[in-house]
């Protein structure tokens, strides 16, 4: 039971808030790069499908790939140099980005000829299915692993600011709909996203195809919707250092918690109950309330959380 993780690697450039000054600290990121960490230490069987740099960068981001137990059987390397996010924290510790991303390694990876027996869960997201020529080959594989039954999950991961063609993007993210099997938004993204009310809008990607809707809410906490209706959790209450790497946090643990309890296929999941969602929403409101404890992305080992 391997979750294959699609999608870019980068370096987020973090103000030194305690340093009070203009100085920048790199932490490794990238929405499915967090996503993979996550799985890796929750106890995941995972492999991460990217092209991560040769540079010093690069290697620091495979090494704590590595250290999270992330596998790495279809990772590609280049000479390209590596992504760099530049992170601005607001008087809440929220996030907002820009990028530099021309002609780094992460938007020529290639997809790979065969996806392993063992793969039953694949996810996507954020910025590697917006610039090309990478967006192109993780949607067609995102169109690929889904056909041939494997249970999808995507993030979108809305970054206003690298949004040079915002209806160009709502367009084709409209076409992956048929392909997700959960789709993972925050408030935020879904008001980007949509063209009505947040309800009108995830009945629309409901009818589109896919099954469930997880909406993340901050310290608010998490709610799913289905056909058969909203299960919604609470958030759990701590000092926030940041918030980087949360909703990626939030992912993987879903993820984790849903695999572990044997969710293998669209059709398991149509069957889940209020209960069982509540389950999982629970299991990652925990595992995010202790990324966004301490600064940058760095996600729970399973002994943090405790039992899914």
């Amino acid at each position: 039971m391997t979750i294959l993780v699609c999608g870019e690697a980068l370096v987020d450039l973090v103000p030194d808030r305690q340093g009070g000054g203009p100085a920048l600290t790199p932490k490794l990121g990238g929405g499915p790069f967090n996503v993979a960490v996550a799985l890796g230490r929750l106890g995941a069987d995972v492999q991460f499908l990217s092209r991560i740099s040769r540079d010093p960068f690069g290697r620091d981001l495979v090494a704590w790939l590595e250290a999270s137990r992330v596998g790495l059987d279809l990772l590609q390397r280049g000479p390209e140099l590596t992504t760099l996010a530049l992170t601005v924290l607001d008087a809440h510790g929220a996030a907002e980005y820009s990028f530099y991303a021309d002609g780094t390694a992460d938007r020529l990876v290639e997809a790979p000829a065969t996806i392993p027996e063992s793969v039953t869960a694949a996810s996507f997201g954020t910025l590697s299915l917006l610039y090309e020529p990478g967006a192109s080959v993780y949607a067609a594989l995102l169109a690929r692993v889904h056909d041939a039954g494997i249970l999808t999950m995507l993030d979108p991961n809305i970054r206003p600011a690298a949004m040079t063609d915002g209806d160009g993007y709502r367009t084709r993210f409209r076409t992956w709909l048929p392909s997700i099997d959960i789709l993972k938004v925050s408030v935020e993204d879904a008001g980007w996203l949509g063209e009505g009310p947040q309800g009108t809008t995830v009945q629309h990607w409901l009818d589109a195809g896919v099954t469930a809707v997880v909406v993340t809410r901050g310290g608010d906490g998490l709610s799913v919707v289905t056909t058969a209706g909203e299960t919604v959790v609470p958030g759990v209450s701590v000092q926030v250092a940041d918030t980087i790497g949360a909703g990626d946090t939030v992912h993987g643990a879903i993820l984790h918690h849903l695999t572990e309890h044997g969710v293998r296929s669209s059709a398991d999941l149509r069957r889940l109950d209020s209960q069982a969602w509540t389950a999982a929403l629970t299991f990652a409101a925990k595992a995010a309330a202790i990324t966004v404890s301490r600064p940058g992305a760095d996600p729970p080992w399973a002994d943090e959380v405790g039992d899914d």
